[in-house]
């Protein structure tokens, strides 16, 4: 039999991998002002949907549909040019656009999304279906939870991380008994349920979820007639399922990556703000970092660009800082930032708790501080950016946190 994940010996079956990357990411703007959200870079060398390819693939998942929609060219392209799998064996990696196989419509919601996609299901027949989001950031080992889900006889498998009650009201939550069933799926509740074992935190989606092909089938045809859905996975599928004890929780803390270390083992972020997309930035520079990207064990797979080492000429220097390939800082310093490919940092500018993303110029003389720099945004000689917020808000994007933003190609003024 076709084992499409990478099972206990003697566990058979096959999986299907799904990754839903059709998000608009309107809170990231003006990073998703040209691209989807998944394809936003991150890291210096990455994209978000690397994050959640890789652990796919490192569990042994080598057929993967990538379900797109929005402004999606620069993430078909990432794709294609990246993650390319072995043919002769049947692996692939294929980005599916929005088809309207069903009518002149668009998806209305994730669950629409795999149902008018189910042509992708009848091709490959699988035993089960992961469906994973494609814009986290995190290490997971798909394959050990698939297997809880094959032992467990659940319909589905919902992922859950642990986190504080006081913060999981963003999130969709799951209250289950001691046996891992899930008895109420509960979408940003004020008042979210602990666990069994712990009443102070409470369970909260990750958005991962495996499936039983016959029962993702027969609840996503139920949804489509039902004209009061919206037609989402955790708004309304997994309700459905959990209604007819067919749901499951898979605790995130039993996930063991090989490689993690005590203290980024569990590390997941979502960062579908600009707030919390600057903040799972600094958790990559610290000198022990909350988020290890150099665990060999288990890579973080990308395509890097054909483009030499990082220079430092003229006394240039970064400090607590990932610098990406192709960067020349020539005089100027770097502090605690994220400086991703192609970069130049001129003499005498200072770049301070940043994320510069690919081809960013930054002039002699020039000051950014607290600052996320879409790819080719050029900074002037002398500019300054974030050191006088109530200026900048009147020029750029600034978030609530603080942070100053400027979209693809900006010139600072």
């Amino acid at each position: 039999m076709n084992t499409g994940a990478r099972f206990p010996v003697g566990m058979p079956g096959s999986v299907l991998g799904i990754v839903l990357a059709g998000g608009e990411g309107k809170r990231l703007w003006p990073l998703t002002a040209d691209r989807a959200k998944p394809g936003v870079p991150f890291g210096g060398n990455y994209r978000l949907i690397d994050f959640v390819l890789s652990n796919l693939v490192n569990a042994g998942l080598h057929r993967i549909c990538v379900l797109t929609q929005y402004k999606s060219h620069s993430l078909d392209k990432h794709i294609s040019t990246t993650w390319r799998l072995s043919s002769v064996l049947g692996q692939y990696i294929t980005t599916v656009p929005a088809q309207q196989r069903l009518g002149r419509r668009w998806y209305t919601g994730s669950a629409d999304a795999i149902f008018q996609s189910l042509n992708l299901v009848h091709d490959e027949r699988p035993d089960y279906i992961a469906v994973f989001g494609a814009d986290h950031v995190y290490r997971m080992d798909p394959a050990q939870m698939i297997a809880r889900h094959i032992v467990s006889g659940a319909g589905v498998t919902v992922a859950g991380i642990r986190v504080p009650r006081a913060e999981a009201k963003g999130f969709g939550c799951i209250s289950s008994d001691v046996n891992g069933h899930i008895t109420d799926f509960l979408e940003k509740p004020s008042d979210p349920p602990g666990t069994p074992d712990d009443p102070e935190v409470t369970f909260a989606s990750m958005g991962n979820y495996l499936f039983s092909t016959d029962v993702l089938l027969d609840a996503l045809r139920a949804d489509a007639e039902d004209g009061d859905s919206d037609h989402d996975m955790g708004g309304d599928i997994i309700p459905r399922l959990v209604r007819d004890g067919e749901a499951a929780v898979y605790d995130f803390a039993d996930n063991v990556v090989p490689g993690a270390t005590d203290r980024d083992a569990g590390y997941w972020r979502d960062v579908g703000t600009l707030d919390a997309y600057y903040e799972a930035h600094t958790d990559l520079v610290s000198v022990h970092p909350i988020f290890n990207l150099y665990n060999s064990r288990w890579p973080i797979r990308t395509a890097t660009p054909p483009l030499p080492p990082a220079k430092f000429v003229q006394a240039g220097r970064a400090e607590d800082s990932m610098v990406g390939p192709g960067t020349i800082i020539s005089g100027g310093v770097v502090h605690r930032s994220v400086v991703s490919a192609g970069v130049r940092v001129d003499a005498g500018a200072e770049v301070a708790d940043s994320v510069l993303l690919p081809g960013v110029r930054i002039g002699r003389g020039a000051v950014v501080h607290g600052a996320i720099l879409d790819k080719n945004v050029i900074v002037p000689d002398g500019a300054q950016i974030g050191v006088d917020l109530a200026l900048d808000r009147a020029r750029y994007t600034v978030s609530s946190g603080g942070v100053v933003v400027l979209g693809k190609g900006v010139t600072a003024s």
